[in-house]
């Protein structure tokens, strides 16, 4: 059985159980899962995956001690299992933890990078091969994924090249930027291809198609005054498109920048948006859908100021509209308490921020990710801590009470062989009359120096038949016609090129 904690009572517990009932609109109802388990501290990346293919989502989380644990999530009940999958338990400090099947068996592998201050040659990347979901092994260097020196942030398997294989990139703190190619199975930098291998200090990459011509477009959230970036995929080679869109930010100083970006369809426009977890204020593009982006954080309300790290896109109330948790910190270094905030989407543009000071999901200041753990239909919280000597990792169950808690629908996008989550496939979702409902991405990396491969989860107002259309990379389209999402309670929609397929 999952335990769960919630608030002592207070006045502000009291506020978000009434909230929960959905007698009010205020702060959601959160309660914490297994806080005994995830205390310990220091932990920065969290990452999500179904690493032994039964049905539910794992969870992945590095330490600052170079740990990484691996819970496996047994009917609602994680367990460390880490050590005996051949895991570390110690070393040097791990970030960026991304889950993707790069080498197409059907179970998903795990890389992490190094982040050592003041020694650069020590850094290095990892990737742990998972062995059928038995066992993981590390075969970075065999693989050509070492990347000595790398100072590692967000690293994305991705496919740029829209050749069936996943390719990597790896984001760097310190040093340029690397791109490498799967050329069957061993990974090659690719050179001289456009320039993203970005030499600024890189903190947040995500990658979107952002102008629907087929291939996944980078854009990078840079640090210490660093301008932003948005590079255009022409078909392998790259073009920084960001200062003609506006979105580059030059006149940063060295205390301001990009930390985080996280890609959704606020609007339901069926066109994807960036934000931008920003040192200074943060930032909201909105797709045009013509190639073209506005910053519009002032005018939803988004705009807020300060030390904001992650940012990861859900629908926490299944209304519908995408919601957004950032996680934030104030104070000096040594001494920073997480401030975090939850905008609710109001479904007109803008936002509304709904937690207090006191909020039981003040608890993480570094990732951040939305996930469906139990399969009831509603979004749970995932969050690290990596400021301070208490606390870790959180866990938040979200109590959102019937009927609004199965009033959604999960689709995981498969494959042509049925096997591999492809990163960067978009899924939307239209209503009988052919109005658009939304649009979901098939993660490409978020969050804080994190990939997660998930299920796509959308909120729905009402509980009507849907048209499901999912776009691969490369514009191949599959169209879902009459889905009922009453059919799919507790359950995911599985899509394949070939159609839909029931759940194994």
């Amino acid at each position: 059985m999952t335990r769960r904690i919630g608030y002592s009572a207070s006045a502000a517990s009291l506020a978000l159980m009434v909230a929960a009932s959905g007698a009010v609109a205020g702060e959601p109802a959160f309660t914490a899962v297994q806080v005994e388990g995830f205390s310990v501290a220091g932990a920065l990346s969290n990452a999500w995956a179904d690493f032994d293919n039964d049905g539910d989502l794992d969870l992945a989380v590095s330490w600052k001690s170079g740990e990484v644990r691996l819970y496996r999530n047994d009917g609602g009940n994680f367990v460390n299992v880490g050590p005996e999958m051949g895991l570390p338990t110690s070393g040097i400090e791990i970030r960026g933890l991304s889950w993707g099947d790069f080498d197409g068996d059907g179970f998903v592998d795990l890389m992490g990078g190094s982040n050592v201050m003041g020694d650069r040659a020590a850094n290095r990347s990892f990737v742990w091969r998972n062995e059928e979901g038995l066992r993981f092994e590390e075969q970075a260097e065999s693989l050509g994924l070492l990347v000595p020196g790398r100072m590692s942030r967000q690293a994305n398997w991705i496919d740029y090249d829209n050749d069936g294989a996943l390719d990597f990139y790896a984001a760097d703190r310190a040093g340029p930027n690397q791109l490498f190619r799967n050329q069957n199975g061993r990974f090659v930098p690719v050179m001289g291809e456009g320039g993203v291998n970005d030499v600024r200090a890189t903190v947040g990459a995500c990658w979107l198609d952002y102008d629907r011509d087929g291939d996944l477009d980078l854009f990078l959230a840079n640090q210490s005054g660093s301008t932003d970036a948005l590079w255009r995929n022409d078909g392998g080679s790259f073009v920084d498109v960001a200062p003609a869109l506006g979105m580059d930010q030059a006149g940063r100083d060295r205390s301001t920048g990009g930390v985080g970006c996280a890609v959704g369809d606020y609007d339901n426009d069926g066109n994807l948006d960036i934000f931008v977890a920003v040192y200074g204020a943060d930032l909201l593009y909105r797709n045009n859908g013509d190639g073209t982006f506005s910053e519009v954080a002032a005018q939803a309300g988004l705009d807020h100021g300060g030390h904001a790290v992650a940012a990861a896109w859900g629908d926490y109330d299944n209304d519908g509209w995408l919601d957004l948790f950032v996680t934030h910190y104030e104070g000096e270094p040594g001494k920073q308490i997480p401030v975090n905030l939850l905008y609710r989407n109001l479904g007109n543009g803008r936002f509304e921020q709904v937690l207090t000071r006191e909020s039981l999901l003040n608890a993480g200041d570094h990732g951040v990710e939305w996930i469906d753990y139990d399969n009831d239909g509603a979004l749970d919280l995932s969050l690290t801590k990596g400021y301070g000597e208490e606390g870790g990792h959180f866990l938040f169950h979200n109590e959102l009470a019937e009927p609004a808690r199965s009033r959604s629908l999960s689709i995981l996008v498969l494959d042509e062989g049925g096997k591999r989550i492809p990163p960067g496939a978009e899924v939307r979702l239209f209503d009988r009359e052919g109005k658009i409902l939304g649009a979901r991405q098939v993660s490409t990396g978020g969050g804080y120096n994190a990939q997660s491969a998930v299920p796509v989860h959308f909120g729905l107002a009402h509980m009507q038949p849907v048209r499901v259309e999912v776009t691969y990379m490369g514009n191949r389209q599959v169209v879902i016609e009459n889905v009922d999402p009453r059919s799919y309670a507790g359950r995911r929609l599985i899509v394949t090129p070939d159609g839909a397929q029931e759940k194994p």
